[in-house]
């Protein structure tokens, strides 16, 4: 996708500068496009961590690629297990994390110390390139629910939580790809933006994306989206993922299931965006099973924006004295799920539905 009209993805290997990792540092969007350079693993973590990357498919190939760079310091076995188990800790939802580090300890296990760190990379770039292709395809297989919206020209609007566009993603996006595959036709998409508190990666970084591509968008409150669906101003809500379970149920940022729920309320299509990589054949329930991250309550206590004199700056906006939980996911169960935009085609959010497009994946899960 493009930056004032430069092509970028979300990471990429600088070859000429010893196969060191480049990303976008997400926590300093939309103020300013800041490239940062991950030259060992502990970068890479800490960048996982700290959210300068984030959304699932991402996190996957930067961690693939930490591994890399593990590597170039010691292949050795030990420390090829040590440094994968302390990527793989850098954040609990997000189910693409274990997979990408599994799919790689998978091949580079057999090979000789010697050949693994070439081997690497050469792996996370096909997870990278896969999720690319993955990517396209959910727009592809998505963009009819838009278009089929947009009989005589009628304007459609999509409602959005938190970001699962190309920054999520290693390009193209999630829950976006439909979006600007149907912009790109010459429909009238526009997109209700909820905020996403507490760390805003809707107002920050969703309407950073959708404005770079021209996409039409309007940016709302996170408790606003009920309002516009109960006077008939949504027509469906696409949101993405970081771990659906093989019953279908979603895991997605805080506030996604009060979404749901209120979609279910005014039968607005409440669609989900994910690659198969999202999807752990080993849970069946998500609210039971599924680990919640709890994040720092600096990040619900404070806000960072531009301040009226340009300066970027954070503000605490909670009192001093008052506590803060800051729970980063929530679970929406499969009843609530009208349906999943997966890379082969959509299905119902069901084990009957998953089984159905992903047999030869969730083959060796147990019956829910």
């Amino acid at each position: 996708m493009k930056i004032d009209g430069t092509s970028y993805r979300s990471v990429w290997v600088d070859e000429q500068d010893g196969w060191t990792v480049r990303i976008l540092d997400q926590t300093k969007l939309p103020w300013s496009v800041d490239i940062l350079r991950l030259s060992d693993v502990a970068a890479a973590a800490h960048a996982i961590r700290s959210m300068q990357v984030r959304g699932a498919p991402l996190i996957g190939a930067v961690a693939a690629y930490g591994l890399c760079l593990a590597l170039r310091v010691d292949a050795s076995t030990a420390a090829m297990e040590r440094d994968a188990a302390m990527l793989a800790a850098t954040r609990p939802t997000a189910i693409n994390l274990r997979w990408a580090l599994e799919r790689m300890l998978a091949r580079l296990r057999p090979q000789a110390a010697s050949a693994r760190a070439e081997a690497a990379y050469r792996e996370a770039a096909a997870i990278a390139d896969e999720d690319v292709a993955m990517c396209a395809a959910i727009g592809r297989h998505g963009v009819g629910l838009i278009a089929e919206r947009a009989a005589g020209g009628r304007r459609v609007n999509v409602l959005t939580h938190c970001n699962a566009g190309w920054l999520a993603t290693v390009d193209w996006g999630t829950a976006l790809a439909p979006i600007y595959m149907a912009h790109d036709q010459g429909i009238d998409v526009h997109v209700w933006v909820d905020e996403t508190r507490p760390r805003n990666q809707g107002a920050l970084l969703t309407a950073f994306e959708l404005g770079s591509h021209g996409v039409k968008h309007t940016v709302i409150a996170d408790n606003a989206g009920g309002h516009l669906m109960q006077h008939g101003m949504v027509d469906l809500v696409i949101v993405g993922t970081d771990r659906v379970t093989r019953s279908g149920d979603v895991a997605n940022k805080i506030g996604t299931y009060l979404k749901a729920l209120a979609a279910h309320d005014n039968a607005v299509p409440f669609w989900v965006g994910l690659p198969s990589s999202t999807i752990d054949w080993t849970v069946d329930n998500g609210v039971k099973e599924i680990p919640i991250e709890e994040r720092a309550a600096s990040e619900v206590t404070t806000v960072t924006g531009r301040g009226m004199d340009g300066a970027v700056s954070t503000l605490r906006v909670t009192p001093a004295s008052s506590n803060a939980a800051n729970p980063a996911f929530d679970v929406t169960p499969a009843r609530l799920v009208t349906g999943l935009i997966t890379e082969r085609g959509r299905c119902a959010a069901s084990a009957a539905g998953l089984r159905g497009l992903f047999a030869d994946l969730g083959r060796d899960a147990a019956e829910p």
